[in-house]
Parts: structure tokens; C-alpha cells; sequence
């Protein structure tokens, strides 16, 4: 397979679309807005490329691990990059720019197994695995890049092909870090479009994909599945969480403080695995309200590009908005903002860090994911309580308890109703382990080697034993 210079999906001059800063509300760039006829073309040219490229695991395995060196080693340009667009601070992209690398490495030399199939008859089965062929990606804008590579690098390895787009509000990034990894492939093994809706939805329905990946919202993720449906292409949709964390009666609230703040609020809470809730008992409740407000207060909230900025804006104009109108409903409800709840008056899309304490149960901001630099804290009178109300959301990808008594907290953690639990810590992930949520949280498993098997097929091969046969 011979290494090509990277070939942009839209090579000649059209339609371009603003790329605003997060932390100004301007724009600094510009990205290309593909537009869904296009993409003929450009599933053909996939489909191409995945003739030889599924051809030769050995040389995939090759040029993956240079991939991974050239995203490093292009570090220094895609970083301040990815901050201006997305709006973390910058090492924040450092560590996505990091375990894109990372991820690239470890699929990389992930080989699936053959397997004999001993059934007592003359004949000598085995099953061996193939790739699906041309992947349709759609990525959010929370982590570009992280998304990105946990979709092209198990399909890559698996012998896939990929057509990917990211979000609009974050296309910058994703194209320049594709440009880097297509030095080091043949050409069109990885393709990435930019543009608005229906682009997504065109690529999601394309006859030409043989699995569509999708990272967002329930509503789209229900929306590309029946895209999908139409060619009947495997899905795998991550599709968001509410995910709350249960503190027992013996936590040491000072001693878990810093950290349960830290997984609310990193990349300013828009993550999908962050905690989203929490609930006290009533012994505990205003001093875990105290504890999560002053940290509140007290960090630090700027550009990302600034070197003090611990927390930076929130991305987008509209998703600012929902933030906004999830906090001003809890205040309406009679909830108390013990910290923040509110805009800052400055240039940008920056929220106070939030703390909102008795907040009734059923207001939007604990019912819905607010996905945002706000955390509601509730009270509850027994572990019974908690875990009810814990489970009580359509959403069920990740869960957390915390306590002193590691075996109670696990007990408590095996109730609940979603992909992962952590017991003293919440969304910390090895590419090691498989990533799924229950529910409205998802289809499908992402992350080891669960990951690269979503990408490929069985195929069994039987030979008799004697040739007579």
C-alpha cells in the first residue's frame, strides 16, 4: 500500500461556512461546506481504497503506529487550534491530541482471534473476522479529536475504510488532524467532509456505508439510526448520559471534594460522561453543597488560550442558551443558586460555574442533561432513595458512589442502571475497556477489544477433515 499526500474531499473552490471562537463569539476561520451530493464521489473513492487497504493487516498495523507519530509530532499546531475553535484550555487539547495518539497505537497492534470450532464432526471449522468495509463517522464538538479517533481508529484497524464528519462548530481540528494521519495512508482511506445539515444526514443514509458511528443528541442519534435502517448498515450510537453520583453517609465530603467538583465541570461540563447530579443524604447535604460551591467560586474561568484559565467557554452560541433556560427554570421552581447562575457579563459564550441547591426533582436541569457548567446537588433520606432516584432518567451510561467503605459503595454501584460505575472517581477510561451506555444512552460498544470487533464480521470457513468428503 503506498503512501500518498493527503487529497481534501472538496478540491476545488465553493461554499465555505464562519468557524466562530467560543471565547469572543467571533469568527477567526473558515471551513468548507461540502454539500450532500458530493458524496457519491467521495463513498466511491472510500470504497476503492478499501480494497487494498483490507488487504494487508501487517501494513495497516505500519502505518496507524506512523500516524500516531505524525499527530504528535504535529502537536504544536493542532493544539491552539483546537482550543480557538472548541474553547478548553489548551492542555486540555494537548491530552486529546495525546490519546489520539494513543488510541491509534493501541488498535493498531489489536489483532482479532480466529477460533477453531470443535463440534464432533469430520469437518474443521473456524471462524475468522472481515471488515465491514466504508464507515460513516459523526462526530460532536465537546472533544473533536477524542471522538474522532475512537471511531477511525478501531475501523482503520479492523481493515475499514471512513468517511467522517465532524460538527460545524468544531471542523478545523478534526480536518487538520485527518490531513496528518492521510500522510501516512494510501489515499481515501480516510476521508473528512465538513458542512452543514443534511450533510450528516445524507452520509448516515448513504447506500455505500456499511456502518454508521454517531457521538450526540437522543433525537439525532434516533434519526440516524433510520438512516441507517434504509441500507440496514450496523449502528453504533453513543448518544449522551445524566449521569448522577451517589455520596454515602460515610464519604469524607473535604476529601472527595476537589474531585467530584473536577468531574462535573471539566471542558466545562460538556462531557458526556460527567456527573450530573449529585445525591447527599441529609446529614451531609449543606456541607457538600459548601464544598462544591466554594471550588465553584474559586476556579478560574477564561480563554482557553490564557495560561491561568481552568475552565473555559461553552461552545456555542445555542448551547449556551439551553444552559441558561435549564438554570433559569430551576430558579423558578425554587431552587438556590448557591454559586453562579448566570451568564458572565464579558465578550464570549461564559457561564458562571453553578451550584444549584433544593432543586425539586423534576426540573429539566436534573431530569434532562443540561451539559454545562451547572450541578444540581439533592438530598435523599435513604441509599434505596438515591439509587431510584438515580436510576429514574431515560439515560444510563456511567454512575458513581462514594464512600469510605469500598465494599458498601460497590454494592451500592451494582444497582445501577448504566454502562459504567466507579466507585471515588467518575469518566476515567482505559482504551483497554469496553464503552457503552444502557437505555437512551446508546447501541453498541466502543473502546478494546470490543471496539475493533464492532468493526469487523464473521466469516466461517468449513473443511472436511479428508478430502474424500
Amino acid at each position: 500500500m503506498a503512501t500518498r499526500q493527503p487529497r481534501q474531499a472538496c478540491p476545488t473552490p465553493g461554499a465555505r461556512f464562519a468557524v466562530l471562537d467560543p471565547a469572543t463569539g467571533e469568527e477567526f476561520d473558515e471551513a468548507p461546506d461540502e454539500q450532500p451530493d458530493e458524496l457519491d464521489a467521495i463513498v466511491g473513492r472510500s470504497h476503492e481504497a478499501w480494497r487494498g487497504w483490507r488487504a494487508d493487516a501487517a501494513a495497516r498495523t505500519t502505518a496507524l503506529l506512523e500516524a500516531a507519530d505524525a499527530v504528535e509530532a504535529a502537536g504544536t499546531d493542532i493544539a491552539p487550534l483546537l482550543t480557538r475553535e472548541q474553547g478548553k484550555p489548551l492542555s486540555e487539547s494537548y491530552a486529546e491530541i495525546a490519546r489520539t495518539a494513543a488510541r491509534l497505537r493501541y488498535f493498531a497492534e489489536l489483532v482479532p482471534r480466529s477460533e477453531a470450532i470443535t463440534d464432533g464432526r469430520p469437518v474443521r471449522s473456524e471462524i475468522r473476522w472481515r471488515p465491514l468495509g466504508p464507515v460513516a463517522a459523526i462526530t460532536p464538538w465537546n472533544f473533536p479529536l477524542q471522538l474522532a479517533s475512537a471511531k477511525f481508529a478501531p475501523a482503520l484497524a479492523a481493515g475499514n475504510t471512513m468517511v467522517l464528519k465532524p460538527s460545524p462548530y468544531t471542523p478545523l481540528a478534526t480536518r487538520l488532524v485527518g490531513s496528518v494521519i492521510s500522510t501516512a495512508l494510501p489515499e481515501d482511506v480516510l476521508t473528512i467532509v465538513t458542512g452543514h445539515e443534511p450533510l450528516g444526514a445524507r452520509l448516515a443514509s448513504h447506500p455505500g456505508m456499511r456502518h454508521v458511528t454517531f457521538t450526540g443528541s437522543v433525537p439525532t442519534g434516533r434519526a440516524v439510526a433510520q438512516g441507517a435502517a434504509a441500507s440496514l448498515a450496523r449502528v453504533t450510537l453513543e448518544l449522551g448520559g445524566n449521569d448522577a453520583a451517589i455520596l454515602l453517609e460515610d464519604v469524607d465530603v473535604e476529601a472527595i471534594a476537589e474531585r467530584l467538583f473536577w468531574a462535573a465541570f471539566r471542558n466545562c461540563g460538556q462531557v458526556c460522561m460527567a456527573v450530573k447530579r449529585v445525591y447527599a443524604p441529609v446529614r451531609l447535604y449543606s456541607r457538600v453543597v459548601e464544598a462544591l460551591a466554594q471550588r465553584a467560586k474559586n476556579v478560574v474561568v477564561g480563554a482557553g488560550l490564557d495560561p491561568g484559565t481552568q475552565l473555559g467557554p461553552v461552545n456555542n452560541a445555542p448551547q449556551l442558551a439551553r444552559i441558561e433556560d435549564y438554570t433559569a427554570q430551576a430558579l423558578a421552581d425554587g431552587a438556590r443558586a448557591v454559586a453562579g447562575g448566570h451568564r458572565l457579563d464579558r465578550p464570549g459564550y461564559f457561564f458562571a460555574p453553578t451550584i444549584l441547591a433544593d432543586v425539586p426533582a423534576s426540573s429539566p436541569v436534573v431530569t434532562e442533561e443540561q451539559f454545562g457548567p451547572v450541578l444540581p446537588v439533592l438530598p435523599y433520606g435513604s441509599v434505596d432513595e438515591a439509587v431510584e432516584a438515580a436510576n429514574g432518567t431515560g439515560f444510563g451510561l456511567g454512575g458513581s458512589v462514594w464512600g469510605t467503605d469500598l465494599d458498601r459503595a460497590e454494592e451500592v454501584a451494582d444497582r445501577l442502571e448504566c454502562g459504567t460505575a466507579w466507585i471515588n472517581h467518575h469518566a476515567e477510561l482505559s482504551l483497554a475497556q469496553p464503552f457503552a451506555g444502557s437505555k437512551e444512552s446508546g447501541v453498541g460498544v466502543a473502546g478494546g477489544p470490543w471496539g475493533l470487533y464492532g468493526n469487523l464480521r464473521p466469516f466461517v470457513m468449513h473443511r472436511p477433515q479428508d478430502a474424500r468428503c
